[in-house]
């Protein structure tokens, strides 16, 4: 770390924030004052803030002109085997028990939306094989990932039987069922004079079309 620079460690759980001498604190609630960083790092928790652009332009705010966000969260189609085993477990009642995700795109409006210069949402899709769903449930309790809306529904020991019976017939011949996570990424700056401008419609003097057929 570069000599004078300051860290303010936060996170949402209490835990967590103590054991790394920060603070806890919700991310659509930020206590810091505006101008007060430089770069905000958000790592894992913005799927599951309860008001994603009001976060958003509260990080803006608390970043100096020209200061830079990034973030990384789980989104799109994350769990989808899960999702549907579950759903398929439940056909008679079917339960939400996965908070909805963000796609990509959508992050990338709430970006424009919170008021960022030079915008960037990619995603980058991960596959993570099980040996059953039992393993991935666990993975789920250590990531602090598992259902976090208010009005949960405890999940009966024959549905779950359903579940992982039906998470075993999507395996692959080597016994592992595959499933999805896609990784989030956004960048954003805060808004400074400085910085690169879009030129103005209109204004461009060559045309794609013609690049396109000299290349072709």
């Amino acid at each position: 770390m570069q000599a004078g620079t300051t860290v303010t460690r936060a996170d949402p759980g209490q835990k967590f924030a103590a054991l790394n001498g920060g603070s806890q604190v919700d991310e659509d609630c930020l206590p810091f004052a505006p101008g007060s960083f430089d770069l905000v790092v958000s790592a894992g928790v913005l799927d599951t803030v309860g008001d994603l652009p009001g976060a958003l332009a509260q990080i803006k705010r608390s970043l100096r002109p020209d200061g830079l966000f990034l973030a990384a969260f789980t989104g799109g189609a994350t769990l989808s085997t899960l999702r549907q085993v579950l759903r398929d477990a439940e056909a008679e009642q079917p339960v939400a028990r996965i908070h909805p995700q963000i796609d990509v795109r959508s992050a990338g409006d709430l970006l424009v939306r919170a008021g960022f210069a030079l915008p960037v949402a990619v995603t980058e899709t991960l596959t993570v094989r099980y040996g059953d769903i039992f393993r991935l449930l666990s993975d789920l309790r250590g990531m602090a990932a598992t259902n976090i809306m208010p009005a949960r529904r405890p999940l009966r020991r024959d549905t779950l039987a359903r579940a992982a019976r039906l998470f075993a017939e999507r395996a692959d011949p080597d016994g592992r069922t595959p499933e999805r996570f896609d990784i989030v990424y956004l960048t954003g700056w805060a808004p400074a004079p400085s910085q690169p401008k879009p030129a103005k419609r209109g204004s461009g003097t060559a045309s794609l079309a013609q690049l396109l057929d000299r290349q072709a």
